[in-house]
């Protein structure tokens, strides 16, 4: 049997700094005194709807603001660093405490609000919600992103509309990976260990006050994870952590990192999210209506479940089992290509599963690796988690309309029966995003003026929340958006500002940041992971024209850039290194910028402050994206290839588009690229620059403002992950095969 390797144990500690006696933290409590006023600011601190409230976030900020930038937005820390003398400042201030008495009397009602009641989904019958990361908020790293900031989308709006919904998860004690650009513009990679920081967790115990643990076998051992909970609204999120005193050292570092480690390491991850999470629920008692699987890396629950049917049905048999658990079962998608979706060799999951565990589900090992292959008689197939959520689900679905009839092409061979892709049994809901936590301050005050304070219920009606948009008026749109991209400057020119820049001029750092950006220059943010279907390169395919753009007298454009690349992609690191620094003579020095480790708090700046959103995926490679919804509720255009979302979210009024319509006959993807570089500029050049630059006599870019209306009001009720969890409910979760 392979154990992971003594080199990689070093290198993980030598990443993290793990010492011996550091190994262990028991719970996240810690005793500071606060004034009578005050106390609730414990309790906010330990619930994360304080985040997707401008008032609970501000309430925070306003203690201490440069120490609320220095605890990195986390009000745990913030509540243990501060100083006693200015929690007694704010105790005296009067306007301080009365907001905050007024948003603590909110947050209790909100809270004790019971859950409501959909068909078969109740509070003791909730859905159980499964995803291998969540991005709730920066301040819980355990997230890398897309499908984490959906996730943790998915679980404010359930909060929000009162859905009885629990989630399951790990909790990584080292995260993702920190970025950190060298003065040569190299990426490198650093891990900070959240068991030293505070984080909003409490442990989970059962009825007579004991931790609870759950057990798994693993490598031909027991293996133990314990439970933290994350309080996100009225959700309670579950996160299952294999570093306890019981495991050995090897076993402790299985929740040690998002997508770290090598195949096997993902397996054992996978079966203590997957088994782990179905038996933590037995022991909190709760008896989920329906499993939702985001993503295949939980598949593996579909055979605890099955096993425990074999339980408690003796003369059953697994294809009984299977009909089972497919009644409870549902799964999305979010991968458009195989290659992208978990695969491992058949004798790592021999290794990983004990022979009695195969045998309790009466089937061979042979069997086994069956179920996780597209053609179940190929022996030379990998076991892969998407075939598996497949077999095992009533229902799949892909994450946009055209990633639902990708996701049939490619998993056409699952379904011999099938003639037809068309006929195969996936569909789709497409990904939306939690208005309330992305829309900006400037924009929500802006909503409750000309709205009303119940602005965000009336995005919940298409054509209300148009009316609504269509009566604001054009210089009040402009003037929120003017001060948030000033306010996207100055986080810049504090981001990118640094005492020593090396030997190179590179667009990540600079000594002087004073006159870096400018609120008159038209602003395009691309941000995204750094992977060769996103073709970063796109934009510097011409740098002629690029920098002819750049540096323009009178209507000139600005970049601003962030993303990571993986750890071990040495050609996406070489591409960093390209952006960061070519043309150190040129105006690209003052009007671009690469803003490093790229996580939900610099997206807030980015999505809100840019004038236009750009994204150029290979297509039809783009699952569905999100970012670009995120500037859309912020009154930023799109300029997109019609892939994923943006092909029903654009109306040839609401932003721009690139590239052709509909899938081409073309297959070269050299030539494929070379066309939408060169459909980009034209669009560039033609399109955007010169409306933006276009003034009316009242000194505003009226054709631009009415995009920018056009666009909040066909796009926020749409890509809303409110509509996404009312979809999941009526389409998904209640429909029974």
């Amino acid at each position: 049997m392979r154990e992971i390797s003594s080199d990689f144990l070093l290198n993980m500690q030598t990443a993290t700094s793990l010492q011996p006696d550091e190994t262990f933290r028991e719970n996240f409590y810690f005793t500071r005194e606060l004034p009578d006023n005050l106390q609730f600011l414990d309790a906010l601190s330990q619930n994360f709807y304080w985040s997707w409230k401008p008032v609970g976030a501000r309430l925070f900020r306003e203690l201490d603001s440069q120490l609320w930038e220095q605890c990195e937005q986390n009000p745990r820390l913030l509540l243990k660093k501060i100083s006693g003398l200015r929690l007694w400042q704010k105790a005296g201030d009067e306007k301080y405490v009365s907001e905050l008495q007024s948003f603590a009397e909110q947050f209790k009602d909100y809270v004790a609000a019971k859950p409501d009641v959909f068909g078969q989904i109740t509070e003791r019958n909730p859905v159980a919600y499964f995803c291998a990361e969540y991005g709730v908020h920066n301040s819980l790293p355990i997230y890398s992103g897309g499908l984490g900031i959906l996730a943790g989308d998915h679980l404010k709006s359930a909060s929000d509309m009162k859905v009885p919904l629990v989630a399951v998860g790990l909790l990584y004690r080292y995260g993702y990976f920190r970025q950190k650009i060298a003065h040569d513009g190299w990426q490198t990679e650093n891990y900070l260990d959240s068991f030293a920081n505070e984080l909003a967790l409490a442990p989970v115990l059962n009825e007579a006050g004991e931790r609870i643990l759950v057990k798994i076998h693993i490598r031909g051992r027991e293996v133990f994870a314990r439970a933290w909970l994350a309080q996100v609204g009225r959700i309670s999120l579950y996160l299952l952590d294999t570093n306890v005193r019981e495991n050995n050292e090897i076993d402790r570092l299985i929740t040690g990192h998002l997508y770290g480690g090598d195949t096997e390491t993902r397996i054992v991850q996978e079966k203590i999210l997957g088994i782990g999470g179905v038996r933590l629920l037995r022991q909190l008692k709760i008896n989920p209506s329906v499993y939702h699987l985001n993503e295949g890396h939980s598949a593996f629950l579909t055979l605890e479940l099955a096993r425990e049917f074999l339980q408690e049905n003796a003369d059953s048999s697994f294809s009984e089992a299977i009909a089972a658990v497919r009644k409870q079962c549902v799964f999305t998608t979010h991968t458009p290509v195989s290659a992208g979706n978990d695969t491992f060799p058949p004798e790592q999951i021999e290794d990983c599963f004990d022979a009695n565990f195969i045998h309790a589900l009466k089937i061979s090992k042979e069997d086994l690796f069956a179920l996780g292959r597209t053609n179940d008689r190929d022996v030379r197939e990998w076991f892969g988690m998407t075939p598996l959520a497949l077999r095992m689900a009533r229902s799949a679905n892909g994450v946009s309309e055209k990633h639902g009839e990708v996701s049939r092409e490619l998993w056409l061979k699952m379904f011999p029966e099938k003639t037809r892709a068309a006929d195969v049994p996936i569909t789709h809901i497409t990904n939306g995003v939690h208005a309330p936590t992305w829309i900006a301050p400037a924009f929500q005050r802006l909503y409750e003026t000309y709205v009303g304070a119940d602005w965000a219920e009336i995005t919940k009606d298409a054509t209300a929340w148009s009316a609504a948009i269509e009566v604001i008026p054009d210089r009040e749109i402009w003037n929120a958006h003017r001060f948030l991209k000033q306010l996207l400057i100055a986080y810049i020119r504090e981001k990118t500002y640094s005492k020593e820049t090396g030997l190179h001029e590179t667009i990540n750092e600079h000594e002087d940041t004073g006159k870096l950006f400018s609120p008159d220059v038209l602003t395009i943010g691309f941000a995204r992971r750094v992977a060769g279907y996103k073709r970063w390169n796109l934009i510097l395919s011409d740098l002629e024209r690029l920098l002819k753009m750049v540096g323009d007298a009178d209507k000139p454009v600005q970049f601003v850039f962030a993303g990571k690349a993986h750890p071990q992609d040495r050609n996406a690191k070489a591409l960093l290194q390209k952006l960061m620094s070519f043309d150190e003579n040129s105006e690209w020095q003052r009007r671009a910028v690469f803003i490093e480790d790229y996580d939900q708090e610099v997206a807030r700046y980015l999505v809100q402050g840019v004038d236009v959103w750009l994204n150029v995926p290979r297509r039809p490679l783009e699952a569905s994206g999100t970012s670009g919804q995120k500037v859309a509720m912020n009154g930023g255009l799109n300029l997109s290839i019609l892939d994923g979302w943006w092909i029903e979210g654009f109306n040839g009024e609401n932003g721009f588009s690139i590239g052709a319509a509909e899938d081409a006959d073309e297959t070269d993807e050299a030539t494929i690229d070379a066309q939408d570089a060169e459909s980009l500029y034209e669009v560039l050049e033609t399109e955007v620059i010169p409306t933006y630059y276009r003034k009316k006599e009242n000194d505003l870019p009226g054709e631009w403002i009415q995009l920018m209306k056009n666009s909040l009001a066909t796009l926020t009720h749409q890509f809303s992950s409110d509509r996404m969890v009312k979809d999941y409910i009526e389409k998904i979760y209640l429909v029974r095969p």
